[in-house]
């Protein structure tokens, strides 16, 4: 989430600076859960969401990790658009993930669902980073994080 906020506010800085951007009211903010990006027209919008996630890139945060909403038109002739942060594994996707674990037949890898996060637990190394890399050749919708807690 931090760099997320980094991100963020170096995007601002980048539209508060740039001469495309001058007198355009163009803002991006970031509350709790979302990223609010504001502009005077459509194309400075596309303009603004590019310069936003090439910074997210910059900070290797996954694009995965926005969900864009509709473009929406708001007061004064001018644009919004929300794009909603996803945190954590939803209840669907992480049974989705159990199914696909348990289908590499790995033996001795057991996978389960705690909170928002998805346990994999195995008695050797290489099963598990066996685990780790099919998922990575997957495409499940969601990015993907991986802690190893066994040194």
């Amino acid at each position: 989430m931090q760099e997320v906020r980094n991100a963020v506010d170096q995007a601002a800085r980048e539209i508060g600076q740039r001469f495309d951007f001058k007198g355009t009211d163009s803002s991006v903010e970031l509350t709790e859960e979302a990223i609010t990006m504001a502009s005077n027209s459509e194309d400075r919008l596309r303009a603004l969401r590019q310069v936003l996630e090439e910074k997210l890139v910059k900070r290797k945060v996954s694009m995965k990790v926005l969900d864009y909403g509709n473009v929406e038109p708001a007061s004064g002739a001018s644009v919004r658009q929300t794009a909603t942060l996803q945190a954590g594994i939803s209840s669907e996707k992480a049974k989705e993930l159990n199914k696909f674990i348990k289908g590499l037949n790995l033996k001795g890898v057991q996978s389960s669902t705690q909170g928002d996060q998805l346990r994999v637990s195995g008695k050797k190394r290489d099963d598990l980073q066996a685990a780790i890399a099919a998922l990575k050749e997957n495409d499940f919708g969601l990015p993907l994080q991986f802690n190893n807690f066994r040194d």
